[in-house]
C-alpha cells in the first residue's frame, strides 16, 4: 500500500497506526518530496505511478486536502492500482463527478470518499478506525456509510462475541465510489461471511436499493441494519454531505419502514445491532 499525503499530519499519524496493524505500507507519494523517507525509513516519491514501479504497491490512502483529492484519486486510477481508500471530507461534488466517470471507464475500485477506510480485523487495516475494538477471525460483515456509527456496530458486535470478517465505511457523500449494492455482491460471494450488518443514514435511496437488491438476488445471508438520523430536521444536513432530507425524501422512517417491507432485521437503536446478529445467526443455526 502507498500513502498521499503521508507528509501531513493526518497522513503520518495514520501511516503508523496502519504499520502497527500489521499493514504493509511501501511508499508514500508527496509531490516535490520525491527522494525523502519518513520517520518509518518508508520511501516517498513525486507520483503514484513511480511508487508502483518501483514498490510494487497496489492500493493507495489518501490524505490529500479537499482541493487536491479529486486529482489524486484521478492519479490513483491513471496508474491502474487495484484500490483507493478516499480519507478525505469536504470534496466538492463537482470534482467527484469526474472522478465516478474515471472509475467507470477502469477496473479500479474506490471506497470513499469522507470515509473511515476498511480492516480485516486481525489481518490488515486501511483507514483511520481504531483497531483495538474489532474482533477478528469472525463472520460478519460490515458495511456502512457513517464512520462513528461504524465503531458503534462492530463494538455492539464485538461485545456479543461476534468477529467481523471484514468491515467497510462507504462514505456518506453524494457521489462515491463503491456503494452498499456492490459490497453485498462481494460478501454474498465469501464463504466466511455468514451475515452482514448495514449502517445507512437519511438521504438519498442507496438504503432502498439495496434492500430491493437483497429481494431480487437471494441474498440469504442475515442482514441488520439501522438507519442514523431519526430525528433530523427536513432540509437540513446533518453531518455528512448526503444526510439530508430532500422535499420529504429520504427520511429515516421511511427507510426503516421499506426494509421492514422486505423481511430485513432493522433496530431502532445502535444499541440493539449486537444482540440482534446473534439472534439471527443463532436461528440460523438451529433451523
Amino acid at each position: 500500500m502507498l500513502v498521499q499525503g503521508i507528509t501531513g499530519k493526518e497522513g503520518s499519524f495514520h501511516t503508523n497506526q496502519m504499520i502497527s496493524y500489521g499493514t504493509q505500507v511501501v511508499a508514500g507519494v508527496t509531490p516535490s518530496k520525491g527522494g525523502q523517507k519518513n520517520v518509518n525509513d518508508i520511501p516517498i516519491f513525486n507520483t503514484v505511478a513511480n511508487a508502483k514501479k518501483e514498490t510494487g504497491a497496489n492500493t493507495s490512502i489518501v490524505f490529500v486536502p479537499p482541493s487536491f483529492a479529486a486529482d489524486a484519486c484521478l492519479e490513483c486510477i491513471d496508474a491502474e492500482l487495484d484500490l483507493i481508500i478516499c480519507i478525505t471530507e469536504g470534496i466538492p461534488t463537482k470534482d467527484m463527478v469526474s472522478v465516478k466517470n474515471a472509475l467507470e471507464h477502469s477496473h479500479v475500485r474506490m471506497i470513499g470518499p469522507n470515509c473511515p477506510g476498511i480492516i480485516t480485523p486481525g489481518v490488515a487495516k486501511i483507514g483511520i478506525m481504531p483497531g483495538f475494538i474489532h474482533k477478528p477471525y469472525g463472520n460478519v460483515g460490515v458495511i456502512s456509510r457513517s464512520g462513528t456509527l461504524t465503531y458503534e456496530a462492530v463494538h455492539q458486535l464485538s461485545c456479543a462475541n461476534i468477529g467481523q470478517t471484514t468491515c467497510i465505511g462507504i462514505g456518506g457523500d453524494p457521489i462515491i465510489g463503491t456503494t452498499f449494492i456492490d459490497l453485498l455482491a462481494l460478501f454474498k460471494e465469501d464463504p466466511e461471511t455468514e451475515g452482514v450488518v448495514i449502517i445507512g443514514e437519511i438521504g438519498g435511496t442507496a438504503e432502498e436499493e439495496a434492500a430491493e437488491w437483497i429481494q431480487k438476488n437471494n441474498f440469504s445471508k442475515p442482514v441488520v441494519a439501522f438507519i442514523a438520523g431519526q430525528t433530523a430536521p427536513s432540509g437540513r444536513r446533518m453531518g455528512h454531505a448526503g444526510a439530508i432530507i430532500s422535499k420529504g425524501k429520504g427520511t429515516a422512517a421511511d427507510k426503516m419502514k421499506f426494509l421492514r417491507s422486505l423481511s430485513i432485521k432493522v433496530c431502532d437503536s445502535p444499541a440493539e445491532i449486537g444482540i440482534s446478529m446473534k439472534t439471527l445467526l443463532d436461528k440460523r443455526i438451529t433451523s
